[in-house]
């Protein structure tokens, strides 16, 4: 399998050296009987123009810097796609729009394909027609594509894009899209967690397409990324999420086939029934060659990267409805259907009755893949015991979704740290809690972050992206799951134990049911105020709307006096506690006064680099100070204890 793969990548770098005479475009598929027109590979088929072909590759590397090719922000998608499983072979007439969003203008574009497709034309696209654009092929080495490499066209344009201006592109282009995991090879990855991690294809059994950081096989454009350089691969994925979340995107597909028609196609987590179109219908049904096709109407791609699935098999819901599974493995459903029940409480009580649709499970064997209420994973020997923790992520998509990248994700990982604590104590959640906080210390930010303020619904739309924080992120800008996953669920559970838990579940039932108001970054706030009749703009200041990184607490001094005797009551203390944060992010923390069993509480709030003092009643001899229970995420411990020293 290794030659094969090497051969591929040879074969693509040979194709991008060949000249427009060599090249050999691959035939359009021919129409249905009923004459409609399924894929065109004209650029425009109400005013057909030349196609400008790729000029002669040079014998050197075009350099670019890197500056330039993350300039491009792509803001539509428009994409006729036509898959021949049999010979894992896409074709695809791409319309789509991009934006200058950096700060220079742009005299040539940077356009990137996975490395075993090829560009077959470009155009510019006007009110006034289609112009065909010149542009050289060429290979460079990024890990953004399972081959290790990517075809990027580098366009001239007839005039420079502005910083902020669009252009509208057409472009056909090609190619195989097979197993490949050479990226992981050349790291010297065990070929079986290789394999397990990389199964992006096309193939008779299964297509399965996962974007940016798997396969290109839509167009982008980035700086070369490596596996080996730190999280620089994951962390340009969550920026191109955020960026190009409001971007629009349609997909019309066509599927070739021979034989039983493939079923459904699943498009960003949207499923769509492929219609089949049969040439011959008098031909037996294990030869007859025909087409299927799905269309997905426009819609805003959101916080995703695109992805593209292909079964052949029919999605049966289970019995309960809360799973659809598509697998060849009727036995693994009822398992899955039992750990599905055994969650259903906890997600009713904190999210609602009924959940907003089921959780598709596609069966597959490689590395588990989501995109919100649609799960890729291996149904293979299923255990309802190990099912359960899992399960609790990915069916929280199927109750509760969000605009917002830090509630979206955050809240099944607060569901996750519930079910633990229902399932194993609390004491396992806050360990879980803490586990979950040892990484995002070390991302978080050494010293102060300049404020700022939510963006406004113009901010959001602006031509101008946000970039990331040197240090640390914002959850609300967040691209980063250490942030919008771990530090999210950390927040939600510091706002449990602020406003309490049924406050905090009201609010999470209304605003799954707030409609277009939910994508005011404010909302969640506005609500959770309204249920809990507190103020906490405090809190999402410093915690959701800003990074001030986590807080730094400690026990500064303990004054404890003795109270006179009142009746037969027994001794009492008056207790004195200062407590000092030396974080930036405020912290409100519980108090706890402790001799055995008996402990007494307050909570203090303590803004960043201050302290704060607290006094507490204690009915007995107090023995210790425990500051912190675990709620509030710290740069180091998360409990701090102190001996009360009474004589």
């Amino acid at each position: 399998m290794t030659r094969t793969l090497l051969a591929l990548c040879l074969f693509a770098a040979t194709a991008s050296a060949q000249t427009p005479q060599d090249q050999q475009p691959t035939p359009a598929p021919a129409p249905p009987p009923q004459g409609t027109v399924l894929f065109n590979r004209n650029q425009d088929t109400e005013q057909p123009q030349p196609a400008a072909k790729p000029a002669p590759a040079s014998q050197e590397t075009i350099k670019i810097p890197d500056a330039e090719r993350n300039s491009l922000t792509f803001t539509a998608y428009d994409l006729d796609v036509h898959i021949t499983p049999a010979s894992s072979h896409l074709a695809v007439h791409a319309r789509f729009t991009v934006r200058n969003s950096g700060s220079a203008p742009l005299e040539r574009l940077a356009l990137q394909l996975s490395s075993t497709l090829q560009w077959e034309n470009l155009a510019l696209t006007t009110p006034t027609g289609v112009q065909p654009l010149k542009f050289v092929q060429q290979t460079i080495n990024t890990d953004a594509d399972h081959t290790g490499q990517a075809t990027e066209a580098v366009v001239t344009l007839p005039h420079p894009l502005a910083p902020g201006d669009t252009l509208d592109l057409s472009a056909i282009y090609s190619g195989p899209i097979e197993f490949s995991a050479r990226r992981l090879d050349v790291i010297d990855a065990p070929p079986s967690q290789a394999a397990h991690a990389d199964w992006d294809a096309i193939t008779p059994d299964t297509t399965a397409l996962r974007g940016f950081g798997n396969v290109l096989w839509y167009p982008t454009a980035s700086a070369p990324l490596f596996l080996g350089d730190g999280a620089k691969l994951f962390q340009a994925a969550g920026r191109t999420k955020l960026q190009q979340s409001p971007a629009t995107f349609r997909l019309r597909l066509t599927v070739e086939y021979v034989g039983d028609a493939p079923k459904d196609a699943f498009f960003n987590g949207r499923r769509e029934p492929l219609l089949p179109i049969t040439e011959n219908p008098d031909t037996p049904v294990a030869n007859a060659p025909g087409i299927a096709t799905a269309d997905f109407a426009p819609q805003p791609l959101g916080f995703r990267i695109p992805s593209l699935f292909l079964t052949d098999r029919t999605a049966t819901p289970a019995p309960n409805n809360l799973i659809t599974t598509i697998t060849g493995n009727p036995d693994a459903v009822p398992a899955f259907a039992a750990a599905a029940d055994t969650i259903q409480p906890l997600l009713a009580d904190w999210l609602g009755p009924t959940p907003l649709t089921s959780l598709t499970i596609l069966d597959h064997e490689g590395q588990p893949f989501e995109d919100g209420a649609f799960l890729v994973t291996n149904m293979q020997h299923p255990n309802v015991s190990t099912l359960t923790l899992p399960l609790v992520h990915s069916l929280t998509h199927a109750w509760f979704h969000s605009s917002h990248a830090w509630l979206n994700e955050g809240v099944p990982q607060f569901m996750s740290l519930l079910w633990i604590e229902r399932t194993q104590g609390r004491d396992a959640a806050l360990d879980q809690l803490n586990q979950q906080r040892i990484p995002l210390s070390l991302a978080e930010p050494a010293g102060s972050q300049p404020a700022t303020t939510p963006p406004t619904d113009a901010q959001t739309s602006s031509s101008t992206p946000q970039p990331p924080a040197p240090e640390g992120q914002s959850l609300i800008q967040a691209t980063d799951e250490l942030y919008y996953r771990n530090k999210a669920a950390a927040v939600l559970w510091m706002l449990r134990s602020i406003v309490g838990d049924e406050a905090l579940k009201h609010a999470l039932q209304l605003y799954r049911r707030s409609g277009p108001a939910e994508q005011d970054p404010h909302h969640f706030q506005t609500i959770l105020e309204q249920t809990s009749k507190k103020d906490l703009r405090w809190f999402f200041d410093d915690w959701v709307y800003n990074d001030r990184g986590l807080a730094d607490l400690s026990i500064a001094n303990v004054t404890p006096r003795e109270l006179p005797a009142q009746g037969n009551k027994a001794t009492s203390w008056l207790i004195a506690i200062e407590v000092r944060n030396e974080g930036e992010a405020i912290a409100d923390v519980p108090v706890t006064v402790r001799s055995g069993d008996l402990t007494t509480t307050e909570r203090v709030r303590v803004p960043g680099h201050s302290t704060a003092s607290t006094r507490i009643v204690f009915e007995g001899n107090p023995d210790e100070i425990v500051l912190n229970d675990g709620n509030i995420p710290e740069t180091t411990a998360t409990t701090h204890t102190r001996k009360v020293v009474t004589h």
